[in-house]
């Protein structure tokens, strides 16, 4: 799952470097010392704010409309930040779960037959089901 975000960059008062905050995940800020660093920084950490929020089943707030985020101060501005919430989640999410669930056998025997991963299939249908919720 991915996700599109307006986050608001700030240069430092000396200009060596921002400070980021994603207006929209309240809370959810970071900085770096080039705007490569930056913009690398925030998606790490609005990618950690979604995560816990959907691990403890908070609602996560959808993204508002570029034009309608604002970018204070001198040399601030608006930028889009891409959160990929599927390569966040396999490098940090230490949370599993344990699912039993029941198929029809000719169903089971369908995915075997094509070595369909069960847990991954699952994973990304409720992934799917999630992004629709935000959007």
């Amino acid at each position: 799952m991915k996700l599109i975000y307006p986050a608001i960059f700030t240069p430092y008062d000396d200009n060596s470097g921002y400070d980021v905050e994603v207006p929209d995940l309240e809370g959810c800020s970071s900085g770096g010392d080039t705007l490569e660093e930056a913009m690398e920084n925030i998606c790490d950490e609005a990618a950690r704010y979604i995560l816990i929020h959907m691990e403890s089943g908070r609602q996560i707030r959808k993204a508002s409309p570029y034009e309608a985020i604002k970018a204070p101060g001198r040399g601030a501005f608006v930028s889009l930040i891409l959160i990929d919430m599927g390569a966040y989640s396999d490098a940090h999410a230490e949370k599993a779960v344990r699912k039993n669930i029941t198929i029809p056998a000719w169903l089971n025997a369908y995915g075997e037959a094509r070595n369909v991963n069960f847990s991954r299939l699952l994973q990304d249908a409720l992934l799917g089901l999630t992004q629709k919720s935000i959007d």
